[in-house]
């Protein structure tokens, strides 16, 4: 009889560390492997790193663009510069004007 209290006695002490050592590992897997654990938090960073990478490339287009449309207001419209550009991309020319033909590969636009 005496064994068998021995050994429930043990068991009734070994249950509470043990209970707790399962709580922590449980706290120590979800703060590594978790929603919001280390793997979740690095993948986030390299999820703000891709946005940040796509924000400065749609900033510098749309600086581009702001440029381009700029170019064509009322108040800094040059006439004659867009008659060349439109002229050069359409491909036409003016029958009074001077055309000077470049080889292959050396395109002025």
């Amino acid at each position: 009889m005496s064994i068998i209290r021995e050994i429930r006695r043990r068991v009734k002490s070994a249950v509470p560390p043990f209970v707790f050592m399962l709580l922590i590992a449980y706290f120590v897997w979800n703060a590594t492997q978790g929603d919001r654990g280390l793997r979740a938090y690095a993948g986030r960073v390299e999820d703000l790193k891709a946005a940040q990478a796509d924000l400065a490339r749609a900033d510098a287009e749309l600086a581009s663009w702001e440029r381009r449309v700029s170019s064509l207001r009322a108040n800094r419209l040059d006439p004659d510069a867009l008659d060349e550009r439109a002229r050069s991309m359409l491909n036409l020319s003016d029958p009074g004007d001077v055309v000077i033909f470049y080889g292959q590969g050396k395109r002025l636009y």
